[in-house]
């Protein structure tokens, strides 16, 4: 059995990638988990653009990341709204919420948990 020391990866060669309109979620499994990188366009809203093809309103999904570039927002059903600003590690509670790209610049993030389960029916 051979030790592994190191495995490098790229969002470039992705093991899947999940396509919406307006938007992109690249999955890359390492090293025991799952990476997402979330690509959403000015306009882009979670409850328009995803939720539909999964039967959903809002995300029922819990959320750890990091902002890479631009703003969206967590937006709860109670009126709470939260904008995601690039350089932003995130916590979002596993309470439905809604999301969408705040100005004209495209949203890109990375997720660290259930990458695996994002925009996805499985």
């Amino acid at each position: 059995m051979t030790d592994v020391r190191a495995i490098l990866r790229r969002f470039d060669e992705p093991d899947e990638v999940r396509i919406f309109e307006l938007g992109r979620f690249e999955v890359v499994a390492i090293g025991g988990t799952t990476v997402g990188r979330a690509t959403y366009q000015p306009g882009w809203r979670w409850s328009e653009h995803v939720g539909p093809s999964l039967g959903q309103s809002r995300c029922p999904l819990e959320h750890v990341g990091l902002v890479l570039s631009g703003v969206a927002t967590a937006a709860f059903d109670d009126g709470d709204v939260t904008e995601l600003r690039t350089g932003a590690l995130f916590h979002i509670g596993p309470i439905p919420h809604d999301s969408w790209v705040v100005g004209d610049e495209p949203y890109i993030s990375l997720h660290f948990l259930h990458a695996d389960r994002y925009a996805s029916s499985k």
